[in-house]
């Protein structure tokens, strides 16, 4: 895993940046919520993977 902060917010933005608008909140299905449910959980796997990288290094 890099610890290059550059590299790290590319991945993060990649995976949240096609989510659905959230700000019709009333109007996301449930597939949107389960969608947004994994890119947030993949986004913070990236955030804690190169944390423990910075931490090792």
């Amino acid at each position: 895993m890099t610890t290059d902060p550059d590299e790290i917010r590319a991945r993060v933005a990649a995976l949240l940046g096609d989510l659905p608008d959230l700000a019709d909140v009333d109007e996301l299905a449930d597939g949107d919520i389960d969608t947004i449910a994994v890119r947030l959980e993949e986004a913070h796997d990236v955030l804690v993977q190169a944390l423990a990288s910075v931490e090792k290094g």
